[in-house]
């Protein structure tokens, strides 16, 4: 360490100068002292300026998420009008299309027929839009069983088995439209159950 009264060079730890007696201690206090006045400098301006870069993005991104709910906020506005728009065309559309139903017509059950085993009957339909639907379960006895609906105007409808068919309901049905009323015989052989409906659309 240099001595700052004659100029000699001591060592690093020495306290005083061994050639002139002059004290050491207080010449590497300073330095030091200087030194850490210069990093406390340091350290107040680099904390500033890191607390203004933090205001300056916390002002940046509380702009930027204001305007990004001003056009989140407008483009709800104009989704919710334009939902509003659509439910009204909906309703009115829903509305329009149970008037029309309303309108139009259903099939409704004119006449029931039903029974088991073998045998036949003539059943009188009037006349329309008919519709006519069957169904019957044979009875196991590996012989040839069915149910046959057959109209005056040439329209039928059937189901059969024969003697390795399955054992289980068949149905069947027709649509006819008629300007004069009909007559249709029912046949069914070997049931053990048949139904015969019929329906006009009214």
């Amino acid at each position: 360490m240099k001595c700052e009264n004659c100029g000699f060079e001591n060592n690093e730890k020495a306290k005083f100068c061994t050639r002139c007696g002059a004290s050491l201690v207080q010449q590497n206090e300073a330095p030091t002292q200087q030194k850490n006045g210069n990093n406390t400098k340091y350290l107040i301006v680099g904390l500033t300026a890191l607390i203004i870069v933090l205001i300056c993005a916390i002002g940046y991104f509380a702009i930027n998420l204001n305007e990004g709910g001003a056009d989140q906020s407008s483009d709800y506005s104009s989704d919710s009008s334009a939902d509003s728009t659509s439910s009204v065309d909906e309703s009115s559309s829903t509305s329009s299309s149970e008037s029309s139903s309303s309108k139009s017509g259903e099939w409704k059950l004119i006449g029931s027929y039903s029974g088991s085993g073998s045998g036949s009957q003539a059943v009188s339909v009037p006349a329309g839009k008919i519709m006519v639907k069957i169904t019957a379960y044979p009875i196991k006895n590996y012989a040839t069983n069915h149910l046959y609906v057959s109209g005056s105007n040439g329209q039928s409808a059937g189901v059969d088995w024969g003697s390795r068919s399955a054992v289980a309901s068949r149905y069947d049905s027709l649509t006819y439209e008629s300007s004069s009323s009909e007559t249709f015989n029912i046949d069914y052989y070997e049931t053990v159950s048949w139904s015969v409906e019929f329906y006009k659309y009214e």
